[in-house]
């Protein structure tokens, strides 16, 4: 009790929740002002993470240091701003921030959300966005970078989404908000990096059999396709042939693929584009015609933009091969 709680602006439903709950425990609850409320006194804020959701997120961490610094080490006055209030929230107050909290601000990392990883002539775009208000931002963050990133290519663009969900994730709601980004392909895997092996043991979810992660991707497939206004092929899912526990690839008539794992999605992906992948171990990847046929305009686009969401597991098992280091 008595420990201030700081959140940002809410729908009437959950900030009424916040409240009573607040209220029944005993302690303060604040709201954090926009982030240009700080900007009015300090000048423009530059923010190490991407997306306009980060601003919202950088005025609670900046109410929470400032909140954490008066109670521990009783910071000086330049922090104290005094709080409005009202009955039944009070509205947080918009300071300067000292020069180490701007630091801080420019300086935060955070692999996989709202992440760009530049490999050559294949962008990566990384955001684990698993609900369906996370992949409101994650779209509205593309959409702004790919614009950005096409205005500036002389030649083809194409746009690549992988994806996956896990749980009891509403995989086609959040496709549905993916739709209007335009993908010129869907790819869709399992979060399995490679095959099951101790290796990579911590990627993987082992309260889910292989075939039922395959599944899913079938659906997300024909969710996607459903979407697109494509007709899905009778007899897809028998298409998916598992031989020792291993899948293979699905066939289609549509600019969709479903692959086995993580490791053969982007290698079909970039096609031998990107240097980094090219060492990370062999292809899993039938010698089928039609496959290698579907992948000739990426072999041919001046860039092609890889837009990696729906599961945070997907996004740590592609960040494995595209920044091993984060591994060591």
């Amino acid at each position: 009790p008595g420990v201030p709680v700081f959140t940002v602006k809410q729908l009437d439903r959950p900030m009424t929740v916040l409240q009573d709950r607040a209220k029944e425990i005993g302690c303060p609850l604040w709201v954090c002002p926009d982030l240009e409320q700080y900007e009015s006194a300090a000048g423009p804020l530059s923010l190490g993470l991407a997306g306009q959701q980060q601003r919202c997120n950088a005025s609670l961490a900046l109410q929470l240091s400032k909140t954490w610094l008066q109670r521990y080490r009783q910071s000086d006055d330049q922090l104290a701003a005094p709080i409005v209030e009202n009955r039944l929230v009070s509205q947080a107050k918009a300071f300067k921030p000292s020069p180490i909290m701007v630091k801080g601000l420019e300086a935060t990392e955070w692999p996989g959300r709202t992440q760009t990883l530049r490999h050559g002539p294949v962008t990566y775009y990384l955001d684990g966005a698993h609900t369906t208000g996370s992949m409101q931002a994650c779209v509205h963050w593309f959409s702004q970078e790919i614009q950005q990133e096409e205005s500036s290519n002389r030649g083809p663009v194409i746009r690549v989404l992988l994806f996956n969900t896990t749980g009891e994730r509403d995989s086609a709601a959040m496709l549905k908000l993916l739709e209007p980004c335009q993908f010129d392909f869907a790819v869709f895997c399992p979060n399995i990096t490679e095959t099951i092996t101790e290796n990579n043991a911590d990627q993987q979810n082992f309260n889910v059999s292989v075939e039922n992660m395959l599944t899913r991707c079938l659906d997300n497939q024909i969710s996607w396709q459903s979407l697109s206004g494509t007709e899905t092929k009778q007899g897809s899912e028998s298409e998916l042939l598992i031989k020792d526990r291993l899948p293979l690839l699905a066939k289609t008539r549509t600019h969709t693929m479903v692959f086995p794992c993580i490791l053969s999605a982007l290698q079909w992906i970039s096609q031998g584009r990107d240097a980094v992948l090219a060492t990370a171990g062999s292809p899993y990847l039938p010698a089928q015609p039609s496959v290698t046929a579907k992948a000739e305009p990426l072999r041919e686009a001046a860039q092609v933009s890889v837009l990696v969401t729906g599961s945070l597991h997907l996004v740590g098992g592609v960040l494995k091969y595209l920044d091993p280091s984060l591994a060591s």
